[in-house]
């Protein structure tokens, strides 16, 4: 499985920016995908997360601000971050992932795209 990521970009407080992830190869029918942040100095953190069914779970930072969704047409699965009224505290590097075979409750990732950067000027 592989996973590219696009979307990163600077923007000032207040901004959007959209993140796409595109996942190929052997996915399951049953998978999460979403995206974890890791700022500098601080642990890698769940932003968002939605399964293949279009269930989600958000971080309680991001709720009401960030939207997940995804398109599940084969060959590959989509997912994206719309992120709206972003703050300096959201600039990190972000990381899709997707764990094959779970369902919304499931935890951790089996594959990771590469990082792409978000930074929130104030």
């Amino acid at each position: 499985v592989q996973l590219q990521a696009s979307g990163g970009g600077l923007v000032q407080a207040g901004e959007s920016l959209r993140l796409s992830c595109a996942a190929s190869g052997s996915i399951f029918s049953s998978n999460v995908m979403g995206w974890y942040r890791q700022a500098a100095g601080k642990q890698r953190e769940l932003v968002a997360k939605i399964s293949a069914g279009g269930n989600t779970n958000y971080a309680d930072s991001v709720k009401g601000r960030f939207t997940i969704s995804r398109d599940n047409a084969r060959p590959k699965n989509t997912v994206y971050l719309q992120m709206n009224s972003l703050k300096p505290e959201d600039t990190a590097v972000y990381y899709c992932f997707l764990l094959n075979g779970a369902t919304i409750v499931g935890s951790g990732a089996d594959y990771w795209g590469q990082g792409t950067l978000v930074t929130v000027s104030s």
